[in-house]
C-alpha cells in the first residue's frame, strides 16, 4: 500500500514496530574491502593484510570496514513503507549507529528495516527508519542504524 508522503498520521499508523523481510544480498569480497581502503586511506591491517589476519586477528581473517558496511545500505534496504508524491528524497541524518559484529571478508550480508515514525519538517516530511545489517544466516546484527530521510514535494 502506498501513502502520500505528506500524510503524517497515515505514515505513523504504519509504524507497527515490525521488521520487514530481509532484502537483497551483497557479497563483501576482499577486493571490495581493498578498494574501500584505497578510497578512504584506511589500510589498517585488520582489513587488508590477509596473511597477518589469519595469524593474529581474533576474527580469523580480514573484516570489512564498518563504514564500508554502512555504505552498502542503499543496496541492502527496502523501505518498509511506500511513500508517494515526493519530488525529492534526501538523506537527512542519523539517529544513531552501532557496529555490533564484524563482517568477515567473503561473507554475504543482507538487511531488514522498520518504520519508526514521521514528523512534519519545515522542508517536507521527516521519516525515521531503523535498519539492521546481518551476515547471512546470523541472527545477530553486524550493524544497526537509525536513518532520517526527508521527503520533499
Amino acid at each position: 500500500m502506498s501513502t502520500p508522503f505528506r500524510d503524517i498520521d497515515a505514515i505513523n499508523a504504519e509504524a507497527t514496530g515490525e521488521w520487514g523481510e530481509f532484502g537483497a544480498e551483497v557479497a563483501v569480497t576482499q577486493e571490495m574491502i581493498n578498494g574501500f581502503a584505497d578510497l578512504t586511506g584506511d589500510h589498517q591491517w585488520i582489513h587488508v593484510d590477509v596473511e597477518r589476519c589469519e595469524r593474529e586477528s581474533p576474527f580469523g581473517g580480514p573484516i570489512a570496514h564498518g563504514f564500508l558496511t554502512l555504505s552498502l545500505m542503499p543496496q541492502l534496504i527496502e523501505l518498509p513503507v511506500e511513500l508517494t508524491g515526493a519530488k525529492n528524497i534526501v538523506n537527512y541524518g542519523s539517529g544513531g549507529m552501532q557496529f555490533r559484529r564484524p563482517v568477515p571478508a567473503g561473507s554475504v550480508i543482507h538487511a531488514k528495516s522498520r518504520l519508526v515514525g514521521a514528523e512534519k519538517h519545515l522542508a517536507g516530511t521527516l521519516v525515521t527508519f531503523e535498519s539492521s545489517i546481518h551476515v547471512k544466516d546470523s541472527r545477530k546484527a553486524s550493524l544497526t542504524y537509525t536513518s532520517q530521510i526527508l521527503f520533499q514535494g
